[in-house]
């Protein structure tokens, strides 16, 4: 995996990676993402993926799923997250309510990379709701 970051003036830059869409972000200017929303958005993504395809490979019949993500930082430089919650809402026919607790669990404790690399000094929790 390779990925490319380009100044682009001010505090913005441009980032692609593997020739993949452009991202504009940086600090600064409240009309762009920061680097750190992009650190949640991503642990959203990856555990959103892990979540629908869980589900769908239980045999469950998933319409939506939409993942809140809430934090709380340290108050001084750096300013790392210290806590990260994942909340998912999950809507679908019938859905079982074990599967999706055991689906949201294991995304955040075995298969989501992103949640996985933060866990190692973040606390990482998540919630669930059917929808």
């Amino acid at each position: 995996m390779k990925a490319e970051v380009t100044w682009i003036g001010d505090l913005k830059f441009v980032g692609k990676a593997d020739k993949k869409q452009e991202i504009i972000f940086g600090a600064g200017d409240s009309t762009i993402v920061s680097p750190m929303e992009m650190v949640l958005m991503a642990a959203g993504g990856c555990s959103s993926v892990d979540v629908v395809d869980g589900l769908k490979s239980a045999g469950q019949k998933v319409v939506s799923v939409n993942a809140k993500l809430t934090t709380e930082r340290r108050e001084t430089a750096p300013r790392i997250f210290t806590q990260v919650n994942i909340h998912f809402e999950v809507s679908g026919d019938e859905l079982d309510p074990e599967v999706v607790a055991k689906v949201a669990a294991d995304s955040l404790e075995k298969y989501c990379s992103v949640c996985l690399m933060l866990g190692k000094g973040v606390e990482m929790t998540h919630s669930w709701e059917i929808v």
